[in-house]
């Protein structure tokens, strides 16, 4: 399975639960995860072992051949090519001036591989996150702040940035012209 196949299940649960006017907390409850594990899936950062995830679509109260119709797995033979035109903007939390462009993502036995580009406008707002995995940072234009717990860093275009990220973690942009990051992140498979 890729990345997109994830990206689009946890969209999908986000969709299923706004429409039916449920809380996050609700669904874990029903589904006996955290709400936490819950908020992950929805917002790609995390990838639910099958367990979880049937849980919480029998939380949702919809047909597992309901919930999987529309979402499609697209197999490549031995390469994928992308072109910057189809590249997918994905929400993530509630943020504002974050705005993700899914490049690529992979699956294997017990972790995920995920590529974004992400435009990070002057004064983005978004709350510190963790993430069940690692993330690789690349500046490809511009200047931010990344804040990894108490610690702030300067990356300037051409810096990398490395680390586990389930330490709280943000990036500002306190310039007045847009920031371009690479983002890759190598998730693990979450079973709460």
């Amino acid at each position: 399975m890729t990345n997109q196949l994830f990206l689009d299940i946890g969209k999908k649960i986000r969709n299923i639960r706004k429409s039916k006017g449920l809380t996050i907390s609700t669904v874990a409850q029903a589904a006996g995860v955290s709400k936490g594990l819950v908020s992950k899936i929805e917002n790609g950062r995390t990838i639910p072992s099958l367990p979880v995830l049937i849980s919480i679509i029998s939380a949702l109260k919809v047909d597992m051949s309901t919930f999987f119709s529309g979402i499609e797995l697209i197999t490549k033979h031995g390469y994928t090519h992308r072109k910057k035109e189809d590249y997918l903007q994905v929400e993530k939390e509630k943020t504002k001036g974050y705005v993700y462009n899914f490049i690529h993502g992979q699956s294997f036995s017990n972790f995920a591989f995920e590529a974004l580009v992400l435009d990070l406008e002057p004064e983005a707002k978004r709350k510190l996150v963790t993430t069940d995995g690692y993330e690789f940072l690349y500046i490809i234009k511009g200047e931010i702040n990344y804040r990894l717990d108490d610690k702030i860093i300067i990356l300037k275009q051409g810096d990398s940035l490395f680390f586990n990220g389930k330490i709280p973690h943000v990036p500002y942009n306190k310039t007045d012209k847009v920031a371009k990051l690479l983002v890759i992140y190598l998730l693990t498979a979450q079973h709460d």
